[in-house]
């Protein structure tokens, strides 16, 4: 498989060649009270922001709307840093990487390569993972395993990994979903190789494949060289959980089969934690949460959840589902939910139909309260409320309230197009919302929506 790489300049930006990319380029941003967004889940890997003085009292039409830009194949959330937001998606046989002015979506420049990535289950042949902004730099992760990194200045290409061939990776069910991580000058990704029998059967990798050692990589997030890597694991849809705890710090990654617990600073594992379940088409795709010396994670086709307490070299569950009971703690699919104040507050359920908007203690996995109705959804902590993101353009504005679900406002929103007029966000809009210096970016099928919630009270530079 060969990829042609492009670069597209527009909207005047200039060529910047290979300036330093230790150094962050110029901030654009005019908007100065709030914080910048630039990894997936936002800058405590936990969807929580510090953000304070949103609008509660909505409009119907909602939040005010800033700006609106038409996207292409893919599921993958934004990121915004220094004024720039960074979205990845796929036109036709190319993936796609633009940057933009993130308070305005005026384009500066655009970067693209060939993909010949098929989904074997009729899903979106786009991409899954974030864009990853560290300084000057930028990394994506395409879903046929092309690992990219792009100076943010320019879009210029400072290297590139082939996963796939490199590591021998199976193609996973729905191609790589996992978002890398950075720890100081590491990039550590899920990558998932096989031995010399790596092979894809149709739908998904075989179970008779073994692991070659490559189930994590930390690489030079300078150069792309391997610097270690661990595990014969599989790969899953997770993305890396970076924590300190215990003095030290902690790498955690929900893996095909279940978790690893390792130092990301020499890559030394410290456990592994089997949890999933036994049928083949299983999945394990929302991120480790961890609270102090405890982890949660959760998975939505059988074993449920499990609370873990871990130390160098040891975990031991605090709690976990029942196998033998249907009625489960939180089954996550795709979401990852949101810790606050000793609960947990996420979208338990498989399917639209059987979604549960949840909160349970986060010491003993009992249910608080659960909210039917709603389908499958994302949630961003802000300021004592969660912003609640529908898979079909929904939008609820809820209070973090462990007593019950209380919701504060509600929108469908809604999108311009030429002729069509008014039509609503498109399912699926599974990409959870972001937040950056008061603006609000929510993502469906074909849209990307800036929203305005908090109001700027500061003055313009």
């Amino acid at each position: 498989m060969q990829f042609v790489l492009k670069l597209t300049l527009v909207m005047g930006a200039t060529l910047a060649g290979n300036a330093d990319s230790d150094r962050p380029p110029k901030n654009l941003a005019k908007r100065q009270a709030g914080v910048d967004w630039p990894v997936f889940l936002g800058p405590s890997g936990n969807s929580k922001s510090p953000e304070q003085g949103i609008v509660t009292a909505w409009p119907a039409a909602g939040p005010r709307k800033v700006w609106e830009l038409p996207l292409a194949e893919g599921y993958a959330m934004p990121v915004v840093a220094r004024g720039r937001l960074l979205v990845f998606d796929r036109v036709g046989d190319q993936a796609r990487l633009r940057c933009m002015q993130s308070e305005t979506g005026d384009i500066l420049w655009s970067f693209t390569y060939d993909t010949t990535y098929e989904d074997p289950y009729g899903y979106s042949n786009g991409p899954r993972s974030s864009p990853v902004i560290d300084g000057n730099r930028v990394f994506i992760f395409g879903p046929e395993g092309m690992l990219h990194c792009l100076q943010v200045s320019d879009g210029t290409l400072l290297w590139k990994v082939d996963t796939t061939r490199q590591f021998g990776v199976a193609q996973n069910f729905f191609g790589v979903g996992s978002t890398p991580v950075i720890h100081g000058d590491l990039l550590i990704a899920q990558i998932g190789g096989s031995g010399a029998d790596a092979a894809s059967t149709p739908g998904g990798p075989s179970e008779q494949l073994t692991g070659n050692g490559t189930g994590v990589v930390a690489f030079d997030k300078r150069t792309g060289k391997v610097v270690y890597k661990l595990s014969n694991e599989l790969a899953s849809y997770a993305s890396p959980t970076l924590a300190r705890a215990g003095g030290r710090n902690w790498c955690f990654v929900f893996a095909r089969g279940g978790l690893i617990g390792f130092n990301p600073d020499q890559g030394e594992v410290d456990f592994y934690y089997p949890w999933r379940a036994k049928i083949r088409e299983s999945v394990n795709a929302s991120n480790p949460v961890v609270v102090n010396n405890r982890v949660f994670i959760s998975e939505t086709y059988g074993p449920g959840s499990s609370l873990l307490e871990f130390s160098p070299g040891d975990v031991q569950p605090v709690w976990q589902d029942s196998p033998k009971k249907r009625r489960k703690a939180m089954q996550t699919h795709w979401n990852t939910p949101i810790p606050h104040e000793g609960f947990l507050y996420g979208s338990s359920g498989r399917h639209s139909a059987n979604a549960e908007l949840r909160c349970i203690d986060w010491e003993t996995g009992k249910v608080q309260w659960s909210k039917k109705g709603l389908a499958r959804c994302s949630l961003l902590y802000v300021d004592g409320h969660l912003v609640c993101l529908g898979e079909y353009g929904t939008l609820r504005l809820l209070r973090a309230n462990p007593k019950k679900f209380d919701q504060v406002a509600e929108t469908v929103l809604l999108s311009k197009d030429p002729g069509e007029g008014n039509r609503p966000l498109q399912y699926p809009a599974w990409a959870a919302p972001i937040l950056s210096h008061g603006l609000l970016y929510v993502r469906g099928r074909d849209r990307l929506i800036c929203l305005e919630l908090i109001p700027n009270r500061s003055p313009s530079r």
